[in-house]
């Protein structure tokens, strides 16, 4: 089980939530450390609401608004998630692509995913577009933070070619649809929440929330 940072505590659970003491709170904030970063991971592992949150909380003791709560997610979302990634493994080397469509007001945006060998999520990229300069911006962010992959797999999308020989000459390309069967659930979470939630709002909010959300849901996600 990967950990998120330990000054945040993000994944601790306890029966009865109590205000903590052993920790200082953050500056500006009214709550603990503790009392934030569970809202945030609460709201983000089950699909819930900010109202959703703000009962459960509540239920708990600890009465906080919902527009509290949509604060400290959009403020802390991005580092629990970066926390994750850090104090995680090292990846694998081996990297099934794909790119799914969005409706984003009316109109059409691509969402890259990129996965390793155990399905944990290294990157996504909300674009507008789904050509070769599209598939070379997002490959191009995998290869700066991972290092050159040894597989990666995609379809059949021939924008993907070009690029990929670029950035990772050594990379043994496979482009086959029954091969990115793995790469295809991972997009399943994604639709879960559109279709409680309704479609996103922009593109900067669907990067912001869906760069959290798969990292959180990673921490209990069993591997194979």
């Amino acid at each position: 089980m990967v950990l998120a940072n330990r000054s945040f505590c993000l994944f601790r659970l306890w029966p009865a939530m109590r205000i903590p003491t052993d920790m200082p709170r953050l500056k500006g904030f009214r709550y603990p450390r503790e009392i934030i970063a569970y809202a945030v991971w609460a709201y983000h592992r089950f699909a819930l609401s900010t109202a959703d949150v703000e009962d459960l909380v509540a239920e708990r003791g600890v009465l906080v608004s919902r527009e509290a709560i949509r604060l400290w997610v959009n403020r802390f979302g991005r580092h629990f998630a970066d926390s994750i990634r850090c104090d995680g493994p090292r990846p694998h080397d081996k990297w099934p692509l794909d790119e799914v469509v969005l409706t984003i007001r009316g109109q059409k945006r691509w969402l890259w995913r990129a996965i390793d060998a155990d399905g944990d999520v290294l990157d996504i990229l909300v674009q507008t577009r789904r050509n070769a300069k599209a598939a070379k911006r997002f490959f191009k962010r995998l290869v700066t933070r991972f290092g050159e992959p040894r597989v990666v797999i995609t379809d059949k999308l021939r924008s993907d070619i070009k690029p990929i020989k670029t950035l990772a000459p050594c990379a043994d390309h496979r482009a086959h649809k029954g091969l990115n069967n793995a790469i295809e659930v991972s997009h399943r979470p994604t639709r879960k929440r559109e279709k409680i939630f309704g479609k996103f709002k922009s593109r900067q909010q669907g990067q912001r929330f869906l760069c959290t959300y798969d990292q959180i849901n990673l921490i209990f996600r069993p591997h194979r």
